[in-house]
């Protein structure tokens, strides 16, 4: 069983893995789920030997439900797939599930019982308008699920200021992370194309709590991976360690040079 011992260790990088729409959703085709898991085992061998420290297995869709929810046959297919990157990258690889936009139990249980080890939560506390419809948090429905499956140990890395999660409301990103740290948030994530208003979220969170790790939620590449994680603890990354388009395979030289540069900020 892997367990998450990065956090709080070095400036963690988590490759994307992202898949095409599954079964018991709209756009789902046949063969999917074949196509689906042997990209999801070649990118997360690509990202393990490339030196990344994990990976995150993302569904990707045009239109998600917006409670803690997930089709049968959906949930299904990514457990499969995330068993199969499981077996085939070593056991200190960190893999996380996300079946979006926020089925937590979902991928709580498909990480409990195939061999994941953390959670990217879209929203564990608080409420955030997306194109699908509003998405609201229920923490003590989640946690009290989590601890019934014997999914303690899986660390969760909470959004509160993303791509995927807005604070509906006035509310500081710092007082959001906080919320966050207290319903068991290990890490806490944020996102933002402007490089300078990424950077002072990174550091009024740090101000405010010190010891909570923060990662980026997306907007890194080679060029800027130095300055954007200066201060940051890690990041999600997708798009620059492609060969090509966002959907396209992971390149493990893409990777190795992304990694040193980070590897030299730690």
């Amino acid at each position: 069983m892997r367990s998450f011992n990065a956090l709080g260790c070095k400036k963690v990088v988590i490759g994307l893995v992202h898949l095409l729409p599954l079964p018991g959703t709209p756009f789902y085709e046949p063969g999917n789920t074949e196509r689906a898991l042997d990209k999801a085992v070649r990118d997360a061998t690509a990202l393990s030997q490339g030196g990344a420290d994990g990976c995150l297995i993302q569904t990707v869709d045009r239109v998600y439900p917006t409670g803690d929810e997930a089709d049968y046959a959906r949930v299904a297919a990514v457990a499969a797939i995330t068993r199969a990157v499981a077996e085939a990258t070593p056991p200190d690889f960190q893999i996380g599930v996300q079946i979006m936009v926020n089925a937590l139990k979902a991928s709580a249980a498909v990480a409990t019982v195939c061999g994941g080890s953390f959670l990217r939560c879209t929203a564990l506390v608080g409420a955030t308008v997306t194109p699908s419809g509003i998405v609201e948090a229920n923490p003590l429905d989640f946690l009290t699920y989590r601890a019934r499956i014997g999914g303690d140990r899986l660390k969760l890395i909470a959004e509160v200021d993303s791509m995927h999660f807005h604070w509906m409301g006035d509310k500081p990103t710092a007082d959001v992370a906080r919320t966050a740290a207290r319903m068991g948030a290990n890490a806490v994530e944020v996102a933002h194309p402007d490089e300078a208003v990424s950077n002072r979220l990174v550091r009024d969170i740090k101000r405010a709590h010190p010891h909570l790790p923060v990662i980026l939620g997306g907007h890194t590449n080679h060029e800027n991976a130095a300055r954007r994680l200066a201060e940051a603890d890690g990041a999600f990354v997708g798009s620059c360690l492609k060969s090509g388009a966002w959907d396209s395979a992971i390149d493990v030289e893409r990777v190795r040079e992304y990694v040193k540069i980070v590897a030299g900020l730690s």
